[in-house]
């Protein structure tokens, strides 16, 4: 295995190629055709898992490029946080001087502020006009992608910014984070990602009291960037052994529930997150925002309808119950979907709420029949009319109502699931590995 073998791998992106070549012991810093070693290719070509394969080998992104620069420097200067993250490698601190760390934290920071469209510009020499689409930079985030003459900018400076200063140990102000977020206006570009990680990571009460007081902030996408801060304690509190700050942040969700959020989008996402907590006393707020003019947030209010009491979910009061029937029959499709569990959670015992669930099995429009037997299917509440139901349906003519139907009565251990899954027949193709048949082939064992 050979130099040029790797040169070729990392041109077409072969990511497992070039790690079984440093593997055999390819050298990492071989040097392509154009005198550039070949983790600049990687670089050019936007390819994190390779760069990163190059880098944990032991290819230098230091060393001095013809151009004055580095490979790192040459990251930071295509705007893609996860190239950056793979070049920078673990010892960043350890392996950069302090006025080494400086300058690329600068230089990062000044291609922030410039826009990638004056990267580009300064990169290409040209005027011209410059292609602009969205891309995914890693599996998660998204960023917008620039191109110009054959060279590519990302736009995932702000990122890179957030990124390098918690690398080389700098603590920017609450504020000055939750500005890089919300200048994106998307909670999914790797700006907002990268400074709802950093701020999560900062343990320190003061750091998770001025988030929190972001929530009262009178404009909609800070209290959205506060919101997902503060969930990421409710969400992953496992991701650091220090202080997570969870149940401050849980009382805090609630209060701020309670009180009033104006902008739905928030709104919706508050009530979600609340509904992760497993706090019992949230029906107060179902009830306030079940005829809520959205349909996303009267959605997200059904689980906040019943309440778990002692494993047993029940509804906790008359008007709870009404509200439940009344989203039971609500014109959006998402909302009589999003009934189904909660009312087949408290179905047994209630005729009312029992007819519920059975006219939802029959809704008028197809796919909101098809994802609520999906619910409830997947369920283990024994409702003996409900199971009646399942059992008729065993014998559809589409082979995945059949298979909610069946997987549905073998999670109940009702006796007719034997001849519900006889009922299947043979599986289509693409559906071999589908969880539902796992569910009824790890029940038929003995």
């Amino acid at each position: 295995m050979s130099g040029a073998e790797l040169v070729v791998a990392v041109g077409r992106g072969d990511e497992e190629g070039v790690r079984r070549l440093l593997e055999a012991g390819v050298v990492p810093d071989t040097f392509t055709e154009d005198g550039l070693p070949v983790l600049c290719r990687a670089i050019d070509s936007r390819q994190a898992g390779v760069a990163e394969a190059l880098v944990e080998a032991g290819a230098d992104q230091d060393r001095e490029l013809p151009d004055g620069t580095t490979p790192l420097v040459r990251a930071v200067d295509g705007g893609s946080p996860a190239m950056v993250t793979a070049v920078l490698g673990t010892d960043a601190v350890l392996r950069l001087s302090r006025e080494q760390r400086e300058e690329v934290l600068a230089r990062a920071r000044r291609r922030y502020e410039e826009g990638p469209e004056a990267a580009l510009r300064e990169r290409t020499g040209g005027a011209g006009a410059v292609e602009r689409v969205t891309v995914m930079d890693d599996e998660y985030h998204r960023v917008a992608e620039l191109r110009l003459g054959g060279v590519v900018v990302r736009a995932g400076h702000g990122a890179i910014v957030t990124n390098l200063e918690w690398a080389f140990r700098v603590l920017p102000p609450v504020e000055e984070l939750a500005a890089r977020a919300v200048a994106t206006g998307d909670p999914d570009h790797v700006d907002w990602s990268a400074a709802r990680w950093a701020l999560y990571q900062r343990r320190s009460r003061e750091t998770w009291s001025e988030v929190a007081a972001l929530h009262t902030s009178p404009v909609a996408l800070e209290r959205r960037f506060a919101l997902d801060v503060l969930g990421t304690h409710v969400v992953v509190p496992w991701a650091s052994w220090r202080h997570t700050y969870e149940k401050e942040t849980v009382d805090l969700l609630l209060s701020w529930a309670v009180r009033g959020e104006e902008d739905s989008a928030v709104l919706g996402e508050l009530l979600y997150l609340l509904s992760l907590t497993g706090r019992p006393d949230t029906s107060e707020v179902g009830i306030r925002y079940a005829r809520h003019p959205d349909p996303r947030v009267r959605e997200r209010t059904l689980c906040h309808l019943v309440v778990d009491s002692d494993g047993t979910v029940v509804l906790p009061d008359p008007q709870a119950r009404a509200l439940l029937l009344e989203l039971a029959c609500d014109e959006d499709g998402d909302v009589r979907v999003a009934a189904a569990g909660p009312l087949c959670s408290v179905a047994p015992g209630d005729a009312q709420v029992t007819a519920a669930v059975l006219a939802l099995l029959e809704d008028p429009e197809p796919e909101v029949r098809v994802r609520v037997l999906d619910t409830i299917g997947a369920m283990y509440v024994r409702c003996p009319a409900v199971d009646d139901a399942l059992f008729s349906l065993s014998g559809a003519e589409d082979f995945t109502t059949r298979l909610n139907a069946a997987c549905g009565l073998v999670l109940r251990k009702d006796p007719r699931a034997a001849e519900a899954v006889a009922r299947l027949g043979a599986v289509p193709a693409g559906l071999e590995d589908d969880h539902r048949l796992h569910v009824i082939r790890r029940r038929e064992r003995p």
